[in-house]
Formats: C-alpha cells, sequence, structure tokens
C-alpha cells in the first residue's frame, strides 16, 4: 500500500517558500497541507486566502486547507476562491457540520472535517457519510513541532473500520521516523508531516524515509 505524505507548509521557510515546495514535489509530494490559524480558535496566527491564492500559482499539487477558525461558515468560499483542493473544519468550531460539509461541496472542493485528540467519534457520526475527508489530530491544534499524542491511535483505527469506503482518512500532528509505522500500521490513508519533514538537512531523503517506512 503506497504511503501519502502530505507536508506541512507550515513547517516550511517562508523566506524560501516557493523553493521549499519545489523540494517536496521533487521528492515525490503530489499533496501540501495549508494550515490557517486565526488566533482565537487556536492561540496562534498563520496565514490567509491571499497567501493561499499565492501558493496556487506555484503548484499543482493537490491543496489540502486546514481551517482551524471559528465561523468557519463565514470564510469557505474565500478559501475555494483562493485555490484548495480540500477544505476541512473543525467539528469543535463549526455550529453545523452537515451544512458546512455541503457548502464545501457545493464549490467544487472536498469536504474535509477534523477532530482533536479530545474530541470523541460519536461528535462527527452523523456526517461520516458525505465526508470526503477525516483529519485526526494527534497533537493539539495551535503549534508545529509537538509530540504526538499515542491514544490517538485507536480513535485511528476506530475510523478506519466505520468510513464510508470513500472517505479519505488523515492524522496530523507529531509525525517522524519515530512514529510513522504506527500510524499508518492504523490504516489510514494520508499522514501530514511538518516539523519532521522541513527540519531535516535533507529534505527528499527525509520524504523518501516516511515513504518506505
Amino acid at each position: 500500500m503506497k504511503r501519502i505524505i502530505s507536508p506541512s507548509l507550515l513547517s516550511a521557510d517562508f523566506s524560501r517558500l516557493e523553493s521549499d515546495i519545489r523540494t517536496v514535489e521533487s521528492a515525490g509530494a503530489e499533496r501540501l497541507h495549508l494550515d490557517v490559524m486565526d488566533g482565537n480558535f487556536v492561540p496562534n496566527l498563520t496565514f490567509g486566502p491571499i497567501v493561499i491564492n499565492g501558493i496556487r500559482k506555484l503548484t499543482d499539487c493537490h491543496l489540502e486547507c486546514h481551517l482551524m477558525i471559528n465561523n468557519p461558515d463565514k470564510y469557505i468560499a474565500d478559501y475555494a476562491d483562493a485555490g484548495a483542493d480540500t477544505i476541512i473544519i473543525h467539528q469543535e468550531a463549526s455550529a453545523n457540520l452537515m451544512t458546512d460539509l455541503n457548502n464545501i461541496k457545493k464549490l467544487n472542493c472536498a469536504a474535509g472535517v477534523c477532530i482533536n485528540p479530545d474530541t470523541p467519534i460519536h461528535k462527527i457520526e452523523s456526517v461520516l457519510e458525505i465526508a470526503d475527508y477525516i483529519l485526526v489530530m494527534s497533537v493539539f491544534p495551535g503549534f508545529g513541532g509537538q509530540e504526538f499524542i499515542s491514544s490517538t491511535l485507536q480513535k485511528m483505527r476506530d475510523l478506519v473500520e466505520r468510513k464510508n469506503p470513500q472517505t479519505v482518512i488523515a492524522v496530523d500532528g507529531g509525525v517522524n521516523n519515530n512514529t510513522i509505522n504506527s500510524v499508518f500500521d492504523t490504516g489510514i490513508d494520508i499522514v501530514i508531516v511538518g516539523s519532521g519533514l522541513f527540519s531535516a538537512p535533507n529534505i527528499p531523503q527525509r520524504f523518501k524515509e516516511l515513504s518506505i517506512g
């Protein structure tokens, strides 16, 4: 089974962003993960639609836009217009998850839902049949470089067993050479890697190591 790695650009060097994108593309990346933080839902502030639109112009990779923001329904169209292929919203931030996911689909984007490490699966049970993408946080969102929370592995296994066959399951947070095998052993589809990739002295070599196990 192919291991799909989605590099998180939050850990890239923004002074040489195009170069870092080219590096991971050359290494084999077909997806890029974009962490949008508003300083309210999470205690950090990153980038918004303007930056994502700029990234869209640099790459043909599939762009996963992870909205760690309050009131995501107000901004979904902005990120679709910016060039996101998948838009992921948090269960914890959505007032009406079913409506928000359907609205993402109407904008011709894949609809994703994310849950924090302490959010039980039953909170997203009503949308398991319609979600295109389910993201399990294996750290609490807001900062890169955190330690992997091993108790989330069981949540990954449970979701793999219960999901719609067409739904993609992804994991984000604390994944590196030491944790990636246990993550892929759960049967999930995509692993997001940030500092575990971009902090390596040889990024293409690290991407290869993560990809082959």
